[in-house]
């Protein structure tokens, strides 16, 4: 294709570019199941405009996807979301967040590809599906930490009832959040990364 001089190119925004203080860059998954906030969360914390894939959802998803609790929601995510937070000047996160619907679980192989740890979304609503969501992260033994999604119409429990219901080991953070705010899923972030901290520093003594 020849371009003229008056042609446009764009590229990133200049808030897109990586900052040239980076050092480290970590790849964070966020899994859960249908509707539990994977793509806003990805969204309300990203630095720059997030990479999401959803699709509008057809007649073709009745009886195939279980969509109990999120019965409003119109579009669902059919590969992944991606987006990017600083933690510190020298130290920045990837985020992918996975498909929540079963049908598309295969795609969490790729995801789950050089990541160093995960958050794992849960409704209360749905319980349930996160069974499924949570064996899978320690069938490949990547560590994790669990945040309860403060959905309005959400049934609201201790949270030692919630790990005991999820059978979670002590050891594992379990925290409460709202995906919408930036600050609350920032606060998931910090958690999962002083837990990885908290295994590199056991590892390093063993």
């Amino acid at each position: 294709m020849d371009f003229k001089s008056s042609d446009t190119i764009t590229g990133p925004r200049a808030e897109d570019h990586l900052p040239h203080t980076a050092q480290a860059a970590v790849k964070i998954v966020i899994v859960g199941g249908f509707g539990v906030g994977k793509t806003t969360m990805v969204g309300s914390v990203s630095e720059i405009r997030p990479l999401t894939t959803e699709e509008t959802m057809t007649q073709a998803g009745v009886g195939v996807d279980d969509n109990y609790g999120s019965e409003s929601k119109t579009a669902t995510t059919v590969a992944m979301d991606f987006g990017r937070i600083s933690i510190t000047e020298q130290l920045v996160l990837y985020l992918f967040g996975t498909p929540g619907q079963e049908r598309f679980w295969f795609l969490w192989n790729g995801l789950f590809e050089g990541a160093l740890g995960a958050v794992v979304l849960i409704d209360t609503r749905r319980l349930e599906v996160s069974f499924d969501v949570i064996g899978r992260l320690e069938e490949r033994g990547v560590p994790f930490v669990v945040a309860v999604n403060d959905f309005p119409d959400a049934p609201r429990y201790p949270m030692e009832d919630l790990r005991a219901a999820l059978d979670l080991p002590e050891e594992i953070p379990i925290v409460k959040c709202d995906a919408r705010r930036r600050a609350s899923s920032r606060d998931v972030l910090m958690t999962l990364m002083r837990f990885l901290h908290s295994i590199a520093m056991a590892s390093a003594s063993a």
